[in-house]
């Protein structure tokens, strides 16, 4: 199973970025699949994360600016960033918990996109 992911990049305080992550490979159902971020000199944490049947789970710092989304015909994860700040700065990767099989489940990462935004 690999997790590809896609934008990110360089905005102005304010702005807006959106992520895309697919999940490709022998996958028999994903359960969460969310979005996590590291910034420099810190641990990883979870953003957001959405359950198969569509319920979510946001940080607090990025309610109400950040709205995740899933397609799970097409095994992908969107994160849509409204109102950047700085110090939303970070790594973002993209993660999800799949199903190889009815009895099998793993947690799998993407490879880490940039996202910078500057004051």
């Amino acid at each position: 199973v690999q997790l590809q992911a896609s934008g990110g990049g360089l905005v102005q305080a304010g702005g807006s970025l959106r992520l895309s992550c697919t999940a490709s490979g022998i996958i028999f159902s994903i359960d969460d699949m969310g979005w996590y971020r590291q910034a420099p000199g810190k641990q990883r944490e979870l953003v957001a994360n959405v359950h198969r049947d569509g319920s979510t789970n946001y940080a607090d710092s990025v309610k109400g600016r950040f709205a995740i989304s899933r397609d799970n015909a097409k095994n992908t994860v969107s994160l849509q960033m409204n109102t950047l700040k700085p110090e939303d700065t970070a790594v973002y990767y993209c993660n999800a918990e799949v199903r190889t099989s009815i009895a099998s489940r793993l947690s799998y990462w993407g490879q880490g996109t940039q996202v910078t935004v500057s004051s």
